[in-house]
């Protein structure tokens, strides 16, 4: 599924490549003294630059905060730095999600998917892999490929005695991460810390502040940055926003009401297409759904199983841009031609990294039988998707002891968030960001799309939406109040 989910993600942010800037005034120069960098920064190598020419750099920060001077580990840096020093605010920290995704290759992703040109010329904008992750100091679960292959969900279950089983498959996972080689990093591997690490990079590239751009994981990212870092976090937008608990269990389960949320604008590309042959009424492709994941249930095919076909389903609804690779899966599995599956990849770093920080950040539950509980609800509630996102993963598993209580999202600090969000969002849900919303009080104003897919800025095709982000990097205001956009007509 990951597999899959990664091929999705991709198309989605080069589709939306061609996105026009948004003429703004010059920004209000930063009215703070920069300091001196310690930051030395030379060409990325040809893999990180896929869209535009970036510099990499290395930065240690302490693995233990708690013991400073202790060992370090490497962060790495990419920069795309402002083309035009006399609108230059300041940095632009960025994160696209994850949590596992690598971060150094994403300034040249929103640069080619059309952020807009006074924002790359306002800021410096800064990616980074997470501690953890890719390029930076790696952690490990010792995955095998096939271990690898499972993904981000478990699968799906139909019964309590398949929650049993996975219960297994999960408890040697998280024996494995455990007790890998990098077990030493375990504890350590936590949003806080990489937020403490987003302002070592501030403080070592000289800036009195960091302004910041994140999406979907990105977001609770962001909000723990500026709950932790008030007095340094500038502008902060949070996009495709997880609730205030982060990735936790309700985050997980919440991925099947996303599914639900956002499979009708997929039926009507259907109905619009019949080509596919898939049905002629939102209904009959709904069917069409339970029809196949039912065959595969009987008897999968080369490359794909019942929970691939599902979690399918919702990784290529993450973009409009593509319905139709899933409508032709879907065709495919229908009349019995071969599945196109993306090829394999070393997936152990990403998949590893991710349950560090999921199960280190919160307290799952520990109790067999509170997922069978789970899976019944939602395979009624949400069943599409639910029976596989409530299911019992690693985290129930983890070490209980951890080496600091969850960061707690509230209303102190300054009035410099700005959520945006899409209503049918299949990665996190409204219902997510709404209570994200809540919790920031008077620190946020929120901006809500009338739109399907993960993620608005910059790839979105709605201007309300995008503007709303533009205006406020650029210049810092922001709407008197939440707003909702209208959709777009289609051309």
């Amino acid at each position: 599924m990951r597999r899959i989910l990664t091929v999705a993600l991709a198309a989605t942010a080069v589709a939306a490549a061609a996105v026009p800037a948004v003429s703004m005034a010059a920004p209000p120069a930063s009215t703070t003294k920069k300091l001196p960098s310690t930051v030395k920064w030379a060409p990325c190598p040809p893999d990180v630059v896929q869209y535009v020419p970036l510099e990499c750099a290395k930065l240690d920060v302490p693995l233990d905060y708690r013991k400073p001077e202790g060992r370090q580990i490497e962060i790495a840096l990419s920069r795309l730095a402002s083309k035009d020093p006399s609108q230059r605010r300041g940095i632009l920290l960025t994160n696209p999600g994850g949590p596992g995704v690598t971060g150094v290759d994403y300034p040249g992703l929103l640069a080619r998917a059309g952020t807009s040109k006074d924002v790359l010329n306002a800021y410096d904008l800064v990616g980074f892999d997470p501690r953890g992750v890719g390029r930076s100091t790696p952690v490990s679960c010792d995955l095998t490929p096939a271990q690898q292959l499972r993904g981000a969900f478990a699968k799906y279950a139909h019964s309590a005695a398949d929650v049993t089983r996975e219960a297994a498959y999960a408890q040697t996972i998280a024996k494995q991460c455990t007790t890998s080689k990098t077990a030493s990093m375990l504890p350590h591997i936590t949003t806080a810390n990489t937020a403490r690490d987003m302002d070592r990079i501030r403080e070592a590239l000289g800036e009195p502040k960091a302004s910041f751009l994140g999406a979907s994981y990105g977001s609770y990212l962001g909000a723990v940055h500026t709950t932790l870092f008030p007095r340094t976090s500038d502008r902060v937008v949070i996009d495709s926003v997880l609730g205030p608990q982060g990735y936790d269990v309700n985050a997980m389960r919440g991925f099947g009401r996303g599914l639900e949320d956002r499979f009708p604008d997929f039926a009507a590309f259907v109905v619009a297409h019949p080509e596919y042959g898939l049905g002629k009424t939102p209904q009959q492709v709904k069917a069409k759904f339970f029809e196949l994941a039912r065959k595969l249930r009987a008897k999968p095919v080369e490359g794909m199983n019942e929970t691939d076909f599902r979690a399918a389903a919702f990784g290529f609804l993450y973009g409009d841009a593509t319905m139709p690779t899933l409508a032709k899966l879907w065709q495919d599995l229908d009349t019995g031609r071969p599945v196109t599956v993306p090829p394999a990849t070393d997936n152990n770093t990403t998949m590893s990294a991710r349950l560090h920080v999921i199960c280190n950040d919160s307290r799952w539950p520990a109790s067999v039988r509170e997922y069978q509980r789970n899976v019944l609800v939602d395979r009624i509630k949400y069943p599409m998707l639910g029976a596989a996102s409530a299911n019992i993963g690693p985290c129930a598993f983890w070490p209980k002891q951890r080496i600091e209580p969850p960061v707690k999202i509230t209303g102190r600090g300054p009035s410099n968030v700005l959520l945006v969000q899409n209503e049918r969002d299949p990665g996190t849900p409204l219902a997510g960001a709404q209570k994200m919303r809540r919790a920031l009080g008077d620190r946020a104003t929120m901006v809500t799309v009338d739109g399907g897919g993960h993620g608005v800025y910059p790839f979105s095709k709605n201007t309300c939406g995008k503007n709303a982000v533009t205006t406020y990097l650029v210049t810092g205001e922001r709407p008197a109040q939440d707003i909702a956009c209208a959709a777009e007509p289609k051309k």
